[in-house]
């Protein structure tokens, strides 16, 4: 079944799985179908299973506040297992769509470890300098919308309901740039290189942390528009 597996199929599967979602008509979707299908192809051929690569990918986002937390230019190590751990999740489902494994299991699993990932990816900007508070409504906000997605799914909505401006990529990204911005930052610094003295790592992270949170709610309220439209019929 793997060696047949083409990408049209896995735009079909993803579509499946996202409310017939065509992620043909997005190229940031489109690419990360293709880029999780391609990394999938290897594990397959190994034996790895859909659950196994979602706790793998959970363990791996667990290391990034961890590691963040040494300061210095750890921030960069840290990154690489934010981009390690993100594509892990989106690598379970390929292989449950290449494989034929998709189960109930599987669904409940994978949303548990996304809203783990999340609040993980949230703890390390505030490990990074962002305030805790703003970590903290950070976090509500982000639990808050995936729990109206997950309430209009068992209410008979098909479907994430609405691509917002704060999914999974966009967690991502956003700890990412975090990282990326304070381990730069300090190597800058070590190097004798300041263009900006006021601005440092965990000013950087406050800024992260500020934008993360306004993406999440205006994708709160997206969402719940979107939700009341599909459910009022």
């Amino acid at each position: 079944m793997t060696s047949t597996f083409s990408r049209e199929d896995a735009f079909a599967g993803w579509s499946r799985l996202h409310g017939g979602i065509d992620p043909a008509t997005s190229v940031w979707i489109r690419g990360w179908v293709r880029i999780a299908h391609a990394c999938a192809g290897p594990l397959v051929r190994i034996g790895v299973g859909p659950s196994a690569a979602t706790v793998l990918g959970v363990m791996v986002t667990a290391a990034v506040p961890v590691v963040a937390l040494a300061g210095g230019a750890w921030p960069l190590l840290a990154l690489m297992l934010v981009l390690l751990g993100a594509v892990l999740d989106g690598v379970d489902g390929a292989i449950a769509l290449r494989t034929g494994t998709a189960s109930r299991w599987g669904r409940v699993l994978d949303p548990f470890a996304d809203r783990c990932s999340d609040l993980l990816l949230i703890l390390t900007l505030v490990i990074l300098g962002a305030p805790m508070w703003l970590g903290v409504a950070l976090a509500l906000t982000t639990l808050m919308l995936e729990s109206v997605r997950a309430s209009a799914q068992a209410a008979g909505m098909e479907g994430p309901g609405a691509l917002t401006w704060w999914e999974r990529p966009s967690r991502v990204i956003v700890t990412a740039f975090a990282t990326a911005s304070s381990g730069i930052v300090w190597c800058a610094r070590e190097l004798g290189v300041t263009v900006l003295p006021w601005i440092d790592g965990a000013s950087l992270a406050t800024l992260y942390a500020i934008v993360a949170g306004i993406l999440a709610v205006v994708g709160l309220v997206h969402l719940l528009v979107a939700v009341h439209m599909q459910l009022r019929r």
